[in-house]
């Protein structure tokens, strides 16, 4: 027989420790799995220029709806309003990225796996 190994599982601990141990880690996958499809769901809105640009995205990082106010409109500084835009977007993404991870964290009990 290997070392380490014996009838009772690995390193001598018991099976049902090894069994306790697996249902714990299935229900850890299944909070996962329903917590990351909530979190997808879940938009995100995020504003620049003092609201004159508004994003918004969903959990899987997916720009759905982008907002301009005409005064923001300036085609003598077009830069100003791109700056705006990517500011906006970036925002909203920071913000899902938060989430996933307060969410996930939770999960995890702070556990550094690679969402």
């Amino acid at each position: 027989m290997a070392k380490g190994f014996n009838s009772r599982g690995i390193g001598g601990m018991g099976g049902g420790m090894n069994m306790n141990m697996m249902k714990q880690v299935q229900k850890m996958q299944q909070d996962m799995m329903k917590k990351q499809a909530e979190l997808e769901a879940k938009e995100y809105t995020a504003q620049a220029g003092g609201g004159a640009v508004s994003a918004t995205v969903t959990g899987k990082r997916e720009l759905t709806a982008l907002t301009i106010d005409p005064d923001a409109v300036d085609p003598e500084d077009v830069e100003m309003l791109q700056d705006m835009i990517m500011a906006a977007v970036n925002e909203a993404l920071r913000a899902v990225d938060s989430d996933s991870a307060a969410t996930m964290g939770q999960l995890t009990g702070g556990l550094n796996l690679p969402f």
